[in-house]
């Protein structure tokens, strides 16, 4: 598909949708890092100066109108809603948007360096959870992709921490990295490509993921105030 042609059609019947009170639309995931596959999600983000949930059976309406509607998923919201959001998640939230109409910019002074000390813990407590119960009960090879997908945001929480500067695309991520964010990384990109994860590597890479998350957490705790 033709990610401009589809976004101008959506940009405009949003707007006839809502008129002034569209505040501002984003895009993120693969298509927002320019990543993006033919099995490609369209993650698009709509913020607007309230939601109602007539709002929400409008806009679901208005998609079914659009082609390649199966794709298509995201985030609705009110501006007072996102300003009052749980700080770790506006992190990645700010920074993985890509502005296709209007600006998030009133989010960024909100953010401190301790929410995204907060949103690397969560993110490997998440993983570890998910990682032991897989290994244990699951044994999903799935999830076991899932979580080493979900690491990728945990890494560039970590690089940003260590750097600064927040990296979108693993491509610019990945050269800047240390061990072992650099090797959970890269595990995560080549996993992506492949459709099955071998039994015999299941355990392994359960285990390096699991240690990985563990480190994390114990590195990461909450500064002394």
């Amino acid at each position: 598909m033709n990610i401009k042609t589809w976004m101008q059609d959506y940009l405009d019947k949003l707007k006839s949708l809502f008129g002034s009170r569209l505040l501002f639309v984003g895009l993120q995931g693969s298509y927002g890092r320019s990543e993006a596959t033919e099995s490609s999600d369209i993650d698009m983000v709509v913020i607007l100066n309230c939601v109602s949930p007539e709002d929400l059976k409008m806009y679901r309406s208005m998609l079914d109108t659009l082609p390649n509607r199966e794709k298509v998923c995201g985030f609705i919201s009110g501006r007072q809603e996102l300003m009052n959001w749980e700080r770790s998640d506006l992190f990645q939230f700010y920074h993985d948007t890509t502005p296709i109409f209007g600006s998030i910019d009133f989010l960024q002074p909100l953010i401190g360096k301790e929410d995204v000390r907060r949103a690397v813990r969560i993110g490997a407590c998440n993983i570890y959870h998910m990682c032991g119960h897989n290994t244990v009960h699951e044994r999903d090879g799935k999830l076991l992709k899932a979580l080493y997908k979900s690491a990728t945001f945990t890494i560039q929480a970590v690089s940003y921490l260590q750097t600064g500067t927040y990296r979108k695309k693993k491509t610019e991520l990945l050269p800047v990295l240390q061990q072992p964010e650099r090797e959970i990384l890269e595990t995560a990109i080549a996993l992506k490509q492949q459709t099955d994860i071998p039994k015999a590597e299941f355990d392994r890479l359960s285990g390096e993921l699991f240690r990985w998350a563990s480190d994390i957490i114990a590195e990461y705790q909450p500064e002394e105030t």
